[in-house]
């Protein structure tokens, strides 16, 4: 079996507008559900708030406050009007990551492309954002402060490249991590299989053990890391907006 072939995009009903392809695909039917499953938590969560909150309140006061104390202490105090927005973003990738560990599902934070629109989407916000606060002293983030102006001409250039490959180190990170796991994953149940179908069913049970046991732990971690990486890019997205409104 291919451990590829999981992350392969496949159409569920082909569009075509002027010879481009607006096909709606299985990666494109995961977001959905994400974003469906992300909505009806919230919604049946805070439909009958009450001051003494029930199992659904619970879990989205949790969340919400998870992420308010995440943007409080990565970007202070003042960025506190984008917490929906980095808790759209958290929720959004955690949501891909955990649904990409049920057999069968599509992990679409395993795609580069899905990851770096991301990306992008981040960038762009705290970049405009940078400029309609500071405006053009925003480029003054380009050169720390207490750095000689002699070094100018060295420190900008080497600042915007960092600065403008956020998107790529951002977004690589998330999706290589998610596809080398679920790659594993796929591997060592591979390995099961193929030890039952060469030697035999009650031998090939013994040799499939140690796959098996070895692909629990590494399900257990991969789980650890789904949520990890979302944690991760919700704090470098923190992060990115601190830079934006304080500019260091």
């Amino acid at each position: 079996m291919d451990p590829l072939h999981q992350f392969e995009i496949l159409p569920i009903a082909e569009i075509a507008i002027g010879g481009i392809d607006f096909s709606f695909t299985n990666s494109a039917f995961a977001m959905a559900i994400a974003v469906v499953l992300i909505h009806s938590l919230l919604v049946i969560g805070m439909r009958h708030a009450a001051m003494v909150p029930g199992r659904m309140q619970s879990i989205v006061e949790i969340l919400y406050q998870f992420v308010a104390r995440m943007v409080h202490d990565n970007a202070g105090s003042s960025a506190r009007p984008y917490v929906p927005f980095v808790f759209a973003v958290f929720t959004f990738v955690l949501f891909g990551n955990l649904l990409g560990m049920v057999p069968g599902f599509f992990t679409f934070t395993s795609h580069i492309i899905v990851t770096f629109g991301l990306a992008t989407i981040v960038i762009t916000f705290v970049t405009v954002l940078g400029f309609v606060k500071h405006g053009l002293h925003f480029f003054s983030l380009f050169l720390p402060t207490g750095a000689p102006l002699a070094l100018a001409p060295v420190i900008v250039p080497l600042e915007m490249i960092s600065y403008l490959t956020r998107p790529i180190s951002l977004s690589v990170r998330l999706f290589a991590n998610m596809m080398a796991g679920h790659t594993m994953l796929k591997v060592f149940a591979g390995f099961s299989v193929m030890a039952i179908g060469a030697l035999g069913e009650f031998p090939g049970l013994l040799a499939a053990f140690g796959p098996v046991v070895i692909n629990v732990a590494l399900t257990a971690f991969e789980l650890l890391v789904a949520c990890l990486q979302a944690y991760v890019f919700a704090v470098l997205t923190c992060l990115y907006l601190h830079d934006a409104l304080e500019l260091h």
